[in-house]
């Protein structure tokens, strides 16, 4: 009997896995309207959502967009980095390994001509759901904000500056290294076979995390196979955040709770070797890292079903890299905290 068990199991693996390379091959050759999902069809209701997101932008690409967003910013030709990579993934037909500076350096020659987006993108099949696709991984990342730094006449005093730029930050604190390569996709056996959807940023234990985006905190506790973990919402809701396999016995920053507001770059816990356990409070991986995943949710009935959305961020940790937040550790209570406040608009 326990033979014929083993059996299944391991054709249900096998049978998962075909499943997912399957979806990554069609997702490189099948127009985007297949991977555009109904919802509601029983209620007489016709709301589409996004299924399948396949997040390919090369690091180059999108840290060129972004110098041309944030550098533009204010002028009379100010180039979004959302349309700019969203026009080039649709001229590409979503195959970014054909990324050229020289093309995007044409489109924005096209724009400063005085062209528009909407007249270039007109008879692009693809731009819409490229652009709605990419919006919903960075549509939080660049804007207005204000930031905390020391004062020049007195560095020991803080002031509120205005900036325009990223207003997130990287999930690793200012001053701590850690490692890391694109590992999404690759394989995982405990529990049962299946791939990593996510990134591991290998560093310290203790190691303090921050809040990559402005949010609220959505899950907090024991998972088997992340330990003690954070999940944390996106204030327009697309972009679900999860920090994983915190350290044992000090997980989180102290009286962090499920619905709390936290803003981009506050410190909401530490690194850790928990999970791979059904027991509380285990340390059960032989590495110290921080698993950092980002899920997209287009519809609700996403995101804790079958149909998850998880996307390749080894790019944007590397680019969330040019935004770290320091932090000061308090002697008595060995927390640590975020060095220098940030106000945003969206929380006035």
């Amino acid at each position: 009997m326990l033979i014929i068990l083993k059996r299944k199991s391991a054709i249900l693996s096998i049978a998962a896995f075909i499943v997912f390379a399957s979806i990554i091959v069609i997702a490189a050759i099948v127009p985007h309207q297949s991977f555009i999902c109904t919802a509601g069809e029983e209620e007489g209701q016709q709301e589409k959502y996004i299924k399948w997101v396949d997040f390919s932008i090369p690091y180059a690409a999108m840290e060129k967009a972004m110098n041309l967003d944030i550098k533009s910013y204010g002028s009379d030709h100010h180039y979004y980095w959302i349309e700019i990579l969203s026009y080039l993934a649709a001229k590409y037909y979503g195959h970014y390994s054909k990324y050229k500076a020289k093309d995007m350096d044409a489109l924005v020659q096209k724009l400063k001509d005085g062209q528009t987006i909407t007249s270039l993108t007109t008879g692009m099949k693809l731009y819409s759901y490229y652009y709605e696709a990419y919006t919903s991984v960075l549509g939080g990342y660049l804007g207005e904000y204000e930031i905390e730094v020391p004062k020049k006449d007195n560095p020991s005093e803080k002031e509120l500056v205005k900036k325009y730029g990223l207003k997130v930050f990287s999930p690793i604190a200012k001053g701590y290294s850690f490692g890391h390569y694109d590992d999404f996709g690759d394989s995982r056996s405990y529990g049962y076979k299946r791939v990593h959807l996510g990134h591991d940023l290998v560093t310290g234990v203790g190691t303090p995390v921050v809040a990559v985006e402005t949010g609220y905190v959505e899950a907090l506790g024991w998972n088997q196979y992340g330990g003690w973990r954070i999940g944390i919402r996106s204030f327009d809701g697309k972009r679900y955040y999860y920090y994983a396999h915190l350290r044992k016995d000090h997980p989180y920053q102290k009286d962090l709770a499920v619905g709390d507001l936290v803003k981009a770059g506050d410190v909401i816990g530490y690194v850790g070797m928990t999970g791979y356990s059904t027991k509380e409070n285990v340390n059960n991986i032989k590495t110290p890292h921080l698993h950092f995943g980002i899920q997209l949710i287009f519809n609700e009935v996403q995101k804790d079903g079958t149909n998850q959305i998880w996307v390749d961020c080894y790019n944007i940790v590397k680019l969330l890299q040019k935004s770290r937040s320091a932090v000061v550790k308090n002697s008595e209570t060995k927390e640590f905290t975020r060095a220098y406040d940030i106000t945003l608009p969206e929380l006035d």
